[in-house]
């Protein structure tokens, strides 16, 4: 009797436990975005955004292979979280520039080849990718970038079936900005539409490439990988030839003094190279561009007969008249002042700061928010519109690994970069929305920033 009695107050109990256990709230999600400070945390209504995956289709010499495993489980807990509503990838996931100047892009083969290697490379995190599309509840969206400009949205859709693409229409199909469900407010793009180096470039080599609309930033990115796939020491370089400014009141000889200033600056000091500048390697065979160039093709240098600076790739694009007629092909909204614009490819506080010269002060624009990836240095910046209304750009940073030159060098990637941006609503208030960075360092969520805006 004492022992069915005992079988009766066990069974009771739990009863009991399982009555109370449904009284209460859902239980905490273990997904640290299911856990967010500030958030409802019982809706899909956040929207996270990452940039700079640089996925490239040999992992022999691509830019992204000691992040890739984190970026496989950083796209699980997206997958698997009942509070993500979008996830956005804001330029440069492929890349189809950063490839050793010896190699063919296509060799023997076509951009969908590539698109295809490229998946093959990467198969989890594409794997994932794909996953979250065929979930149906989660909206990813694809917003182009320089490094994968030239990708056509049929062959990107043969690497993800079914995506949002955001692209400008026709044949911009380069550059494009995301404005997500039910926020016309925010805008997201890549940013590279206005950086002089990496903005699309039509009719500037029609002599040589017709058609041709890849930017000067590509030839920087195929010499960049010789840099680390066949490296050399700062000494060892071979040092940029001198090119002097002989007409300073001359606005375009003073422009392309700017620009080879630049291109001297991050040739020895940054991504120096032993290769001899005139000898042919640089393999194209993309973008209509058919021939090998030298690095001398692409470097300013004096001309022999009168001393002006001049160049055989890229030399019409350095008057202002060419610059506001670039721009305006890229859907810039207000024209920039080009020598800021061209030294701003390397000092990016520019760039950064058109989210306020192109949004903020824009009197036509409602944008509060505006999120660019594309400098690879994540931040949170605050700005006030024209009507005296608080805004917040953020950069989305990037997941490539951090380049070195020595292979023995011992580098704590897992702590390295892998950043990402998500906007939610506070406390399910639509109204009111928290911008924030996190690192994906040691595969936990670290926040770095956040600010929120009313909307």
């Amino acid at each position: 009797m004492r022992k069915f009695n005992f079988m009766l107050m066990m069974l009771a109990s739990v009863f009991t436990m399982g009555s109370c256990s449904s009284n209460n709230d859902d239980p905490v999600s273990t997904n640290p975005f299911d856990n967010i400070t500030e958030s409802s945390n019982k809706e899909r209504d956040k929207i996270v955004i990452i940039s700079d995956l640089h996925l490239g289709n040999d992992l022999t010499y691509s830019e992204n292979v000691k992040h890739l495993k984190r970026l496989e489980e950083f796209l699980g807990e997206v997958r698997s979280s009942g509070t993500v509503k979008e996830l956005v990838i804001g330029g440069d996931m492929f890349d189809e520039w950063y490839i050793p100047t010896r190699s063919e892009t296509y060799p023997g083969g076509s951009q969908a080849d590539f698109i295809k290697k490229s998946v093959k490379a990467n198969q989890g995190v594409f794997d994932l990718l794909n996953g979250i599309i065929k979930d149906g509840k989660i909206k990813l969206t694809y917003v182009p970038g320089n490094h994968d400009m030239g990708f056509t949205p049929e062959n990107v859709n043969l690497a993800l079936p079914g995506v949002n693409q955001a692209r400008d229409p026709k044949d911009k199909f380069g550059i494009g900005t995301y404005r997500p469900d039910d926020y016309p407010q925010i805008a997201i793009e890549h940013g590279h539409r206005y950086d002089f180096f990496n903005a699309i470039a039509p009719n500037a080599n029609e002599a040589e490439a017709p058609g041709a609309t890849l930017p000067p930033g590509y030839f920087f990115a195929r010499i960049a990988a010789n840099s680390f796939t066949d490296p050399t020491t700062k000494d060892a370089a071979t040092k940029v030839p001198e090119v002097k400014l002989q007409d300073p009141s001359n606005p375009e000889q003073y422009s392309k003094n700017v620009y080879y200033s630049l291109w001297k600056h991050v040739l020895e000091e940054v991504i120096f190279v032993k290769d001899n500048f005139s000898e042919p390697i640089i393999k194209t065979n993309v973008g209509n561009f058919t021939k090998t160039y030298s690095i001398n093709d692409i470097m300013p240098t004096n001309n022999p007969s009168d001393g002006s600076i001049q160049m055989k790739l890229y030399n019409n694009l350095f008057t202002q008249a060419s610059w506001d007629a670039r721009t305006k092909y890229n859907n810039v909204p207000f024209p920039t002042n080009i020598n800021k614009a061209i030294a701003g490819s390397l000092n990016t506080e520019f760039l950064d700061d058109q989210s306020d010269e192109q949004y903020f002060k824009n009197a036509t624009s409602n944008t509060r928010i505006v999120v660019f990836g594309h400098t690879h240095k994540p931040m949170i910046k605050t700005f006030t519109n024209v009507l005296g209304q608080d805004c917040i750009y953020a950069n989305s940073g990037t997941w490539e690994d951090q380049k070195t030159r020595d292979k023995n060098a011992a580098i704590d990637q897992d702590n390295l970069k892998m950043d990402f941006v998500i906007i939610s609503p506070v406390n399910s208030d639509r109204k009111k929305l928290r911008v924030s960075l996190f690192n994906y360092h040691g595969g936990k969520h670290v926040p770095v920033d956040s600010k929120s805006v009313d909307l």
